[in-house]
């Protein structure tokens, strides 16, 4: 039977300093995917190792990780689309490390809280209707599966500390805003508060998501314009004078 080296990134913060790579050799079976390599290590050569998984199905994103150095779910990567070559496997790196794999990615439920919830428009009488291209505007964005890979990958929340809240979060806040029925506009928040004008659009957040979801181009530009339309466009600044001067007299 053929056998690959997997090079797993080990660290127990509690107890150590400093983490290390450790090579284990694992038999490879057809349709093998890095997960199955993971879990035969847990039970076959180190049981103290520590992953985290769920439904093995590519829906959960509880397996995310970096699999040579590039964010991914272990278990849909295939482990013969190394061909033979090592593979490394580490923990994502914009998160606290609690142990081996597993990272702490708690800040972003934090994140998703402070997003203006869905406020429907006032005189709306139910039940609600939506046309079926109001509906299909945002659907790809409900796809997400939270696995936060997006999140992982952009340099400006691994790199800076801008206070940009993510790539996830503004993809949550243009499923909103992009509602029919929603009478919020999030781009003050993105703006004031998520840091969104960090964001280069690098589209390297739209590189990584399994589910394909054009992140940069259908959430991020979108919200960017909302931004400066709302913000920055002279016209708009004059306008939005003009009507709290008429409220005051």
């Amino acid at each position: 039977m053929d056998k690959i080296t997997i090079s797993v990134y080990r660290h127990n913060p509690e107890i150590e300093t400093k983490g290390r790579f450790v090579d284990y050799e694992v038999p490879v079976e057809e349709g093998m995917v890095v997960l199955d390599a993971m879990k035969y290590i847990e039970r076959h050569i180190d049981p103290s190792m520590s992953i985290r998984w769920n439904c093995m199905a590519g829906k959960c994103g509880s397996c995310s990780a970096e699999i040579n150095h590039k964010p991914s779910l272990m278990c849909k990567t295939r482990i013969d689309s190394f061909r033979g070559k090592k593979v490394t496997v580490s923990p994502m790196g914009a998160f606290p490390l609690v142990k081996d794999l597993v990272t702490d990615v708690s800040e972003n439920w934090d994140i998703l809280r402070r997003i203006p919830p869905f406020t429907p428009k006032k005189g709306i009488e139910k039940p609600w209707r939506m046309s079926q291209i109001d509906i299909e505007r945002s659907k790809e964005f409900k796809k997400c599966i939270e696995c936060f890979l997006c999140q992982d990958v952009c340099h400006v929340i691994r790199e800076h500390k801008s206070g940009y809240v993510g790539p996830r979060h503004v993809v949550k806040a243009a499923s909103l805003d992009m509602h029919p029925l929603d009478s919020l506009n999030r781009s003050e928040f993105l703006n004031s508060e998520g840091g969104l004008g960090f964001c280069n659009i690098t589209k390297c957040c739209q590189s990584v998501c399994p589910e394909e979801i054009r992140i940069t181009d259908n959430a991020i530009i979108p919200e960017k314009e909302r931004a400066v339309n709302a913000f920055y466009d002279p016209i708009a600044i004059i306008i939005r004078r003009s009507r709290k001067e008429g409220e005051r007299k």
